[in-house]
């Protein structure tokens, strides 16, 4: 086995810095990185969460497959829930100032996180912290100490931050705390590494500035990729609708995973897969070849992430299940396609007026009410029923199909 960094502690291998690097856009700094795995002692690796909505989607588990990957290396995984943060507001990547919530919010969004957390990382091998166990004891005076670490001018070099000022948007100074908060989390729990969204590197580098200001060795920084929604532009998360919760049921789970386009779903396998990045390439050739089809290979996709988060069982019920729906010898196959934003323009009457399946509202409703229009096989009388994100196939009368793509 070929070593890449050794030191009297122990021999850092080449697959070990494989698999950490992998999926990663930034790390600061390598090297430092190699010195502190090499010492043999297993590192103490911090990634926070927020707990700001009851849901993790698996945009979220970009970040904790990576800490599973540490933690399969024998080291110290810290999941630490922003309790006290969360009520700040992480103000990364806005353009405005966010609400704050509650206390009680935030608490009952963080048990729901603690469960749904261990459906990756190993429960024994994982400490769960929250950052009010350290800031709730912080004095006023304390405070003061804290912010007299950075300056205005050094936070205003954040781009978001310059953007809101340059164009005369307001700042609160609640804002300027959560970098300084999110910092000093590493230098309460002494951390080595700290991982985190593209978005957060400003975070994460006040971290390492904070450290060394309190006379502790700087943690090493990691970034990865904001994994795209459904819809293959923005950023997934619950507020624009076009997330995958890792606890939906897993028909839903499959069919949204389905509903990817297919080069997205190449995005999707190399952030979320536990395949190999040969066998991801491999994958690809043979798809772009000829040799396999690009639905195969998104079914691949879907059974792996479903199975992870249901089970192998229900993975294959879910796939079947869809199979029943969009291979029933009914359904054309040149059905046409129609998308359509999650959100008021996806409800069932407005899909029928925007893709023309009726001469009007009125005879849509009408239809609807007496048992005409199905999706996915089951009738729906609600003309005003939303369709939930991901693929469906419905029917109105007997020879008007839509495959209709809730995004």
């Amino acid at each position: 086995m070929n070593s890449t960094a050794e030191t009297p502690g122990r021999v850092v291998t080449e697959p070990e810095l494989e698999q950490i690097q992998r999926g990663t856009v930034e790390i600061i700094d390598l090297e430092e990185l190699k010195t502190k795995i090499g010492r043999g002692r297993p590192l103490r690796v911090k990634a926070g969460f927020d707990p700001t909505a009851p849901d993790i989607h698996l945009g979220h588990t970009v970040l904790i497959q990576k800490l599973k990957h540490f933690q399969e290396q024998g080291h110290d995984v810290i999941f630490l829930i922003g309790d006290f943060t969360g009520m700040i507001g992480d103000p990364s990547g806005k353009s405005e100032t966010r609400k704050t919530l509650t206390r009680e919010a935030v608490l009952a969004n963080a048990e729901t996180y603690k469960r749904q957390v261990f459906k990756i990382l190993d429960p024994e091998k994982t400490t769960v912290a929250f950052n009010s166990h350290w800031m709730d004891t912080f004095s006023s005076a304390d405070f003061v100490r804290l912010c007299s670490q950075y300056t205005v001018a050094r936070m205003l070099e954040r781009e978001d931050f310059s953007n809101r000022y340059a164009s005369g948007k307001p700042i609160a100074v609640h804002e300027f705390l959560y970098p300084l908060v999110q910092g000093y989390d590493s230098v309460a729990l002494r951390a080595d590494v700290e991982m985190g969204g593209t978005d957060q590197k400003f975070n994460l580098l006040m971290g390492r500035t904070l450290q060394r200001n309190y006379g502790q060795e700087p943690q090493v920084i990691l970034t990865v990729p904001i994994l795209e929604g459904l819809d293959g532009v923005q950023k997934m998360s619950k507020s624009l609708g076009n997330y995958i919760g890792i606890e939906e049921p897993p028909s839903d789970m499959f069919g949204k995973l389905m509903s990817v386009s297919d080069q997205l779903m190449w995005r999707y396998y190399e952030l979320l897969s536990d395949l190999s990045l040969d066998r991801i390439s491999a994958l690809r050739e043979d798809v772009d070849q000829g040799r396999l089809h690009p639905k195969q290979a998104k079914v691949g996709l879907a059974l792996e992430l479903t199975t992870r988060f249901h089970g192998a069982q229900q993975a294959r019920e879910a796939q079947e299940g869809f199979e029943r729906v969009f291979a029933k010898k009914e359904n054309p196959e040149d059905m046409d396609e129609f998308h359509v934003a999650n959100g008021p323009e996806s409800r069932l009457l407005a899909i029928m007026d925007a893709a023309g399946l009726c001469p009007s509202r009125a005879e849509a409703k009408r239809l609807c009410r007496q048992g005409a229009c199905t999706v996915n096989g089951e009738k729906i009388h609600d003309p005003e029923q939303t369709l939930e994100a991901g693929e469906h196939v419905l029917k109105v009368g007997k020879k008007r199909f839509l495959r209709v793509v809730v995004q």
